[in-house]
């Protein structure tokens, strides 16, 4: 199966094209994986500006879609099905990406597969890593997202946590945003925290005994700003800023660790995948690595390549090919924000 793969959910107008062989262990060419980054566009706000983003998109997204047809050396006659991020997202945004792949599959003839976004960061391990054992225990962690999603087996989603108010990459930007650190927050807080020492500055866990599995990170940022007023040296001086985000990006790892720990335990999971955009962290990633190796030997721990971290649309294609059965035509293709993860 060729699949050509879009996605413009938030601030990224990506489309790729992906060769899928077989069916039990199937195994994903990726031929072109293009995106167009607005992090420029968005930085001077310190966030995204949906109406921004839905317009860039609109202006990116027939160069982006050429690009990765070129790339792949291939045509919209030789696809055999387009997939296209329909929710979670920015509705405008998503609009965007839904009307163009509409579009293709009218004017080609093309079934369209609607995938949900969270979905497609839980597949985008799959581009990676070729087996994968049940039950599946997947830490999705991103700018919107922070959630423990159990699966006993392809296609079945139990959601065990959820953020109750701001996702784990949220957090990572206003924390960037307040020691003018610039945008996005998740990479320059990494940068500035590296070889920092993450005891100096004492901050919550929040929720992190909290017996349940979900998550919360505003109180963390309160704790931020306290923190900030308590030792102004944190925004004139270059050491006690970087030791204090390294303590910051500690606090956060903490919490998704422990959680994530307890829930493999409980369940006896045999894999734990890391995925998202704040999958890329390098403290989480060897924090996660640590625990597994350490306390969990009859598991596995996974995590896609960094090029497969951040929002793209290979691992759309990936997650359409999983959920190949719902393709439909282009009349039926709708975008939603809020969708639930099926």
């Amino acid at each position: 199966m060729r699949i050509l793969a879009i996605e413009t959910s938030c601030d990224e107008t990506a489309c790729a094209v992906v060769d899928v062989v077989g069916k039990t262990t199937p195994h994903f060419t990726v031929l072109s994986n293009v995106i167009s980054s607005q992090v420029k566009l968005h930085a001077p706000y310190g966030g995204v500006v949906p109406t921004l983003a839905s317009r860039e998109h609109l202006k990116n997204i027939p160069h982006v879609f050429k690009k990765a047809l070129s790339k792949a050396s291939t045509t919209m006659e030789d696809i055999d099905v387009i997939a296209v991020t329909y929710s979670p997202g920015l509705v405008i945004a998503l609009l965007i990406g839904v009307s163009f792949a509409r579009g293709l599959g009218y004017a080609y003839g093309k079934k369209i597969i609607p995938v949900h976004h969270v979905a497609a960061h839980i597949y985008s391990n799959w581009l990676s890593n070729t087996k994968i054992v049940f039950p599946l225990l997947n830490i999705v962690v991103s700018g919107g997202h922070t959630e423990l999603v159990l699966m006993k087996r392809l296609g079945s989603y139990t959601l065990l946590g959820e953020t109750r108010d701001d996702a784990a990459g949220e957090a990572f930007d206003k924390v960037a945003k307040m020691l003018n650190l610039g945008y996005p927050g998740g990479p320059a807080i990494s940068a500035c925290g590296k070889n920092g020492d993450a005891s100096r500055f004492v901050l919550p866990r929040p929720m992190i005994a909290s017996g349940d599995y979900d998550f919360s990170f505003s109180g963390l940022k309160t704790a931020v700003i306290h923190c900030i007023k308590k030792h102004p040296e944190i925004m004139s001086n270059k050491t006690a800023r970087r030791d204090f985000c390294a303590s910051f990006e500690q606090a956060v790892a903490d919490v998704i660790t422990k959680k994530t720990m307890r829930a493999a335990q409980e369940y006896h999971v045999k894999t734990i995948a890391l995925s998202g955009g704040v999958s890329a962290n390098t403290r989480l990633r060897e924090q996660l690595t640590q625990a597994v190796t350490t306390h969990l030997r009859a598991a596995t721990f996974i995590v896609p390549a960094r090029g497969f971290s951040t929002d793209n649309a290979a691992m759309i294609a990936a997650a359409a090919y999983f959920t190949r059965a719902r393709a439909t035509t282009w009349k039926n293709i709708d975008a939603s924000a809020h969708a639930p993860l099926r």
